[in-house]
Order: C-alpha cells, then structure tokens, then sequence
C-alpha cells in the first residue's frame, strides 16, 4: 500500500540504497553551499526552499522542496565529495508530511 511517504530502500547488509545526483550550489557569505538545483538523469529540479538542514561528521543533509512540488532529502558526502538523494516524497498528497524533527 503506497501512502506516499517514501522511506530509504536498504540493502541486506544495512546500508541505505541512495541515487548519486549531480548538484549545483550557491555559497553564501559564510561559505556555506547550499544546494540550487539537482539533476536527475537528463531532468533539472530547482530547489524552491529549503525546509531543513543538519550535519552529522561525515554529511551534510538537506530537506528541501523542488519546484515540481515534490521534497527530496539530498545528502552531500564531504569526504568523497558526492550528492546523493537519500528520500523522495510526492508533493501532490495533502497528507504526505515528512517531518524535520
């Protein structure tokens, strides 16, 4: 039964299954990238807000809502210096809700 909340697919040994994505990003006065927009295969997704961040030491997370109204959880690798989409939720459901706590 789809609800429309979409959750990681795990592998059998424990790791998160996650799609590499090409990111461009726009660094503030504080050096801080954030992502503007993502491209899946040959489809551009601009990035219309950023709902939430977080770090944990090796990532950088970002929760974000993309202008086909969809919200993606993008994590950048700061060690191999890579994107990956990490959570895909359809935006088109008014009781699909991922929450940031």
């Amino acid at each position: 039964m789809n609800t429309g909340k979409e959750k990681p697919a795990r592998t059998g040994h424990g790791k998160e299954e996650t799609t590499t994505i090409r990111v461009e990003c726009y660094a503030g006065h504080r050096a801080e990238e954030s992502p503007r927009r993502f491209f899946l295969g040959q489809r551009e997704i601009r990035v219309s807000e950023i709902i939430d961040r977080w770090l944990d030491p090796d990532y950088s997370y970002f929760k974000v809502r993309a202008d086909d109204g969809d919200i993606y959880i993008l994590r950048y690798d700061r060690i191999s210096d890579t994107w990956q989409m990490t959570l895909f939720s359809s935006g088109t459901h008014n009781d699909t809700c991922l929450s940031s706590t």
